[in-house]
């Protein structure tokens, strides 16, 4: 019997081998990823540096070590295995609350401004309720689970509603209503993501319209009475009016909508050029690092800068999507969208109200917004992300 030729093993190439290997040894290495996150908060903080040059109140420092911060909460995050988080529903809904209330603990909450009261001392200030979004994403996402994707009694419904609804609530004593935007809108995305049947969707947003008129309807009832708005602050009325009617109060938030708008439209398709803009440099436009940031971008930067910005948000998105849909587990889909959700409100509501398109709130934008604690809590959110793929990726390995 003639002898069968002998097969070599066909030996990979060292690059090969090499990344092979730093596969198995760091999965967590989502390089596109890591990528686009560098180049977004690369580009925020240049644009931030601009913001808040020759202004006394801001320290592009404390920016930084919100960043490293930042960094470092996410790598922490991204190695822990996200799933051992899905049976604490009533632990995320106790920690949102404590969190949310916390400054109005007499000695440790500290007045914002307005008359809102959404921070705490601790030898810095810290606003625990940008931290608490990240518990109603767990939560939100712990609820909708437990349905497999599919939420069809109409007691379960109202009961995962109410629960939702919490945070919310607790959050409007401050009263913070942007935040608590970010809330609803997150518990939205569970609702849709996770299953919710059509019909209960559409009575909540019919219910929750008639909520608002209702606010106004009886504010407005109580002010003919009393001479005093209860329900709403005067500030908030002014903007959600300003909205409607941008003429209204051209000495208030309509001024601010103005400037917003005159600072866009004067950048042109390249703009002035970085740390030119006029604008915040003159101390007209108001709130530069925070609210309007986004002007500044699009006076400086112009049309050109914004499209940037923007394809660095979309690439994010894209990313997310792909985790989000190789995910297998609800869980982890949840969490992910819950994610995607509340930066794509921020994104939308901090660029619309900058345009005239949405009602002006306090959003920051994300990644490029002044703050440490703001930028500390999106950089855990992408290490949730980076954990739901990780441990996805060694699941189907």
């Amino acid at each position: 019997m003639p002898q069968l030729p002998q097969i070599n093993s066909v030996k990979a190439p060292d690059k090969v081998v090499a990344q092979a290997t730093r596969t198995r040894r760091f999965p967590w290495l989502n390089l596109p990823f890591i990528l686009v996150i560098a180049l977004l908060v690369s580009y925020g903080l240049v644009i931030l540096m601009s913001a808040i040059a020759n202004d006394p109140d801001y320290s592009f420092t404390n920016q930084l070590t919100g960043v490293a911060l930042g960094v470092v909460f996410m790598v922490l995050v991204w190695r822990f295995d996200y799933r051992r988080l899905s049976d604490f529903t009533t632990i995320f809904l106790v920690v949102s609350i404590v969190l949310i209330l916390s400054p109005h603990i007499p000695g440790l909450g500290t007045d914002a401004g307005m008359g809102a009261k959404n921070w705490i001392k601790l030898g810095i200030q810290v606003q625990p309720g940008e931290f608490a979004k990240i518990t109603v994403i767990l939560l939100d996402a712990s609820i909708m689970a437990r349905y497999g994707g599919r939420l069809d009694d109409p007691r379960e419904y109202a009961k995962a509603l109410g629960m939702m609804l919490v945070p919310f609530a607790c959050i409007m004593t401050q009263p913070d209503l942007g935040t608590g935007l970010v809330y609803l809108f997150i518990g939205a995305v569970a609702l849709v993501v996770g299953g919710a049947r059509p019909k209960y969707l559409l009575i909540t947003l019919g219910l929750f319209i008639m909520a608002i008129v209702a606010v106004f309807l009886i504010d407005q009832v109580i002010y003919d009475s009393t001479g005093e708005y209860k329900l709403l602050k005067q500030y908030q009325r002014n903007r959600l009016l300003v909205f409607l009617d941008p003429d209204i109060d051209p000495t208030g938030e309509s001024y601010n909508l103005k400037q917003a708008q005159i600072a866009i439209g004067s950048g042109g398709l390249f703009g002035k050029g970085l740390f030119q803009g006029t604008q915040h440099a003159l101390g007209i436009l108001p709130e530069p690092a925070t609210d309007f940031i986004f002007c500044v971008l699009a006076e400086e930067l112009g049309f050109f800068g914004v499209m940037v910005l923007l394809a660095l948000y979309t690439a994010l998105v894209l990313i997310c999507f792909r985790i989000a849909g190789a995910s297998s587990d609800l869980f982890g889909m949840l969490v992910v969208m819950g994610v995607v959700g509340m930066w794509l409100f921020q994104i939308l509501e901090n660029i619309g109200m900058d345009c005239g398109l949405m009602p002006i709130t306090g959003i920051p934008l994300p990644f490029v917004s002044y703050g440490a604690t703001g930028m500390v809590m999106n950089f855990i959110m992408l290490g949730m992300v980076g954990s739901v793929w990780t441990h996805n990726i060694q699941k189907q390995r």
